[in-house]
């Protein structure tokens, strides 16, 4: 029957949607058009060659067998980061939302925590460790410095640097100096806000008699691969945007291709986590030769993103800089957009990866936020939220539950009509037909009210998935955290029993209403009259309460209160209707 049809249609795409809706999308990124993919990189001069690397001094010219830069010995990555950061002198970095330190050795930015954000819900547990120091077997830093167009010694990442103060704070820059003995004077003063963002500012003083060539460069450095999540909806890896385009590439590509090189004017480029990112945000008015490399060390996974500036020429007796910014910290949709407004950022937003329907997911989050603001609870405001779009939609779903009524009144003649006419398919479709007809009924409509609303589900699954904000955001009772599966199992009967269950069992109090939900709406629709079918609607219930179990608990709420709403409105439109609903739960 064709509203069955329907009906099983509308359910087996809300599963494709639920699952994996970037699967019908490019699986893989587009790299820039017209960007090589073979590891090979384009010098200053424009003979293959290499930029720098982490841990060694920028080559002055690109020539073979230039060295990889060093790898850490066995005695580094045997030592604790502890140990790691009090190898060489330091500068504290004390900011409001920012702790760590720079190496004077290298000037690198390699010791980051977020104080604001923490390993688990306790307020007491470890602060999320982002940067960790070169030579680590998960190091992860960033590195600023410039590459010699003509010979001249130039700082790289084994330079010992002298400060002029030994904490970095949002009120006082600190600025390191160095001479390179030939006459170039550098500088580099680092400055924080009171969030995450660095200014990097890149000074050389020529005090000899001949011009110096220089171009500046910013790079992320990344050992190893990182866990990620694992979902197609979510992109982990290094990404980026340029000439106004979105990048994502993932970790594997990134090991297939060894390097993507393009060029691009504004935007950024970085290695993003579910929640955490570092981006270097170089001078939004300069076109940059930008890179996504790969490459092995020690066996080791090395991932890398960076930017070579255009040449700057230092007169003598003259001066020039280049100053650029680095991110690093949590995603926060509202502190992105700021960030994007004031530094003039080109789609700095897209940090967070609100996916194909940004344009949905995007306001309904703001929506979420604004209602939490006045109810101080995500879950409240996941409810709230929930009732608001009800509204929204409920002409579309007024109009859909008025078409299922319809069938339902009209089952029992749709059987008889399959009864009599079982013989003959062609009479059979000919009476049903008739009976839509002088009915007024109309199958179709009651699937097309559900398929528009898909997106706006699909949307606010983002939301909960991919924001921060919804990060061990507690709801009340047993939910400590919105982001993070039900903790509870129906298997241990709720905790009663000492006895932890395996994870496809963990099938918590939140999925189980929702199920039994599920299946009382079920109820309320036309049932189908063919067996197989009817088998596949009553396991539907059972299928969604486990697979849901796995999700986060805020959309197992959103679920199961939508679900509350749709029953209450089917309820009263089979009443208005003279349909009792009751003997269709029975």
């Amino acid at each position: 029957m064709i509203d069955n049809r329907n009906m099983i249609l509308a359910i087996v795409l809300s599963i494709a949607i639920l699952l994996a809706f970037d699967v019908f999308g490019p699986k893989k990124p587009v790299p820039p058009s017209g960007v090589p993919q073979k590891a090979e990189q384009t010098a200053p001069d424009g003979k293959p060659g290499a930029v720098p690397t982490p841990g060694a001094a920028p080559a002055a010219k690109p020539a073979p067998g230039i060295p990889q830069p060093t790898a850490p010995t066995a005695a580094d990555v045997a030592k604790s980061r502890a140990a790691l950061l009090t190898a060489q002198p330091r500068i504290r970095i004390a900011a409001p939302r920012l702790h760590g330190s720079i190496s004077l050795v290298g000037g690198r930015i390699d010791d980051l925590t977020l104080p604001d954000y923490r390993e688990g819900i306790d307020r007491k547990s470890p602060e999320i460790v982002l940067l960790v120091p070169h030579g680590a077997d998960n190091a992860y830093f960033a590195e600023f410095g410039w590459v010699s167009g003509d010979g001249q010694p130039v700082p790289g990442g084994d330079t010992r640097w002298q400060a002029d103060a030994n904490r970095l704070t949002a009120e006082r820059p600190v600025t390191l100096t160095w001479d390179n003995g030939r006459g170039l004077k550098f500088t580099r003063t680092y400055a924080i806000d009171k969030n995450y963002m660095f200014t990097v500012t890149d000074k050389v003083e020529n005090a000899g008699t001949k011009p110096a060539a220089l171009f500046p460069y910013g790079l992320i450095s990344r050992r190893g691969t990182p866990k990620t999540t694992g979902f197609y909806i979510l992109h982990e890896g290094p990404y980026g945007v340029g000439n106004g385009k979105l990048t994502e590439i993932t970790y594997e590509d990134l090991r297939e291709k060894g390097q993507i090189t393009g060029t691009a004017k504004g935007g950024w480029i970085g290695i993003t986590d579910k929640y955490w990112l570092a981006a270097l945000v170089p001078d939004q008015a300069t076109e940059v030769n930008t890179r996504y490399v790969h490459r092995k060390e020690n066996r080791d996974d090395i991932y890398q993103v960076d930017y070579l500036s255009p040449q700057l020429t230092v007169p003598p007796g003259g001066s020039s800089q280049a100053q650029n910014r680095l991110f690093t910290g949590a995603k926060e949709v509202q502190l992105m957009d700021d960030y994007e407004t004031a530094l003039k950022i080109d789609r700095f937003d897209l940090a967070i990866d609100f996916g194909w329907f940004y344009f949905l997911t995007k306001p309904i989050f703001y929506a979420l936020l604004y209602i939490n603001e006045h109810v101080k609870n995500f879950g409240i405001a996941i409810i709230l939220l929930t009732v608001f779009i009800k509204l929204v939609f409920f002409p579309l779903a007024n109009k859909s539950y008025v078409a299922m009524s319809k069938m339902k009144k009209l089952q029992p003649e749709i059987v008889k009509i399959r009864e009599r006419f079982e013989s003959d398919k062609m009479k059979m479709n000919e009476e049903m037909m008739a009976l839509y007809k002088r009915e007024k009924a109309n199958p179709a409509s009651g699937c097309l009210p559900i398929l528009i609303q898909i997106p706006v589900f699909f949307a606010l699954y983002k939301v909960l998935f991919v924001n921060i904000e919804m990060r061990h955001a507690p709801f009340y009772g047993w939910i400590k955290d919105l982001s993070a599966a039900d903790p509870t199992s129906l298997f241990n009967l709720f905790g009663l029993i000492p006895w932890a269950p395996p994870d496809f069992l963990m099938v918590g109090a939140w999925p189980l209403v929702m199920g039994i939900t599920m299946y009382l709406q079920q109820k309320l629709n036309p049932q189908p009259t063919d067996p197989m079918q009817a088998k596949i609607f009553l396991f539907l219930p059972v299928m969604f309460t486990f697979l849901l179990a796995q999700f986060p608990a805020g959309l197992v709420i959103y679920w199961t209160w939508n679900n509350i709403l749709s029953m209450l409105q089917q309820w009263v439109i089979m009443r208005r209707m003279g349909i009792k609903p009751g003997d269709a739960l029975k």
